[in-house]
């Protein structure tokens, strides 16, 4: 059996909830344009670009891998019908440097994509997912 994740969510008026994470940290969630609050199905698309991103990371510092910048862009498709949901989402890994070794790097990529993050797996469960890496000398 797993661990148990417990957050609590709080409405602080209007359109605005603030929530906490299993840090305990706090963040506003909010679904108006002109908020400085999250909205939710944005942070489930940062939740996986994190989640990935920390594994790719981790591996890089194993690897000794030289790497100048590394971003990730998280390109989802929104379905028009209600429940509004992601049914397509193409992530994209960007690796920037003059001296990068692409076989290692490609290696962290599918690691973290096929055996460690979580947030993928979940994703795996309701969009199609196509994953790019790409490399900038």
């Amino acid at each position: 059996m797993g661990s148990t994740n417990h957050i609590t969510t709080k409405w602080i008026g209007g359109n605005a909830f603030e929530s906490n994470n299993t840090s305990g940290n706090t963040f506003k969630i909010d679904d108006a344009e002109d908020s400085d609050g999250l909205r939710p199905k944005s942070l489930m698309l940062s939740a996986l670009a994190g989640c990935s991103g920390l594994d790719v990371v981790s591996l890089i510092r194993k690897m000794k891998l030289d790497v100048e910048e590394f971003h990730m862009e998280t390109i989802a498709n929104l379905t028009e019908e209600h429940p509004k949901h992601y049914d397509a989402v193409t992530f994209e890994f960007h690796f920037h440097g003059n001296n990068l070794n692409e076989k290692k790097l490609k290696r962290a990529v599918d690691l973290s994509v096929e055996k460690y993050c979580g947030v993928m797996e979940m994703f795996r469960k309701f969009a199609k997912m196509e994953v790019k890496t790409v490399f900038h000398h």
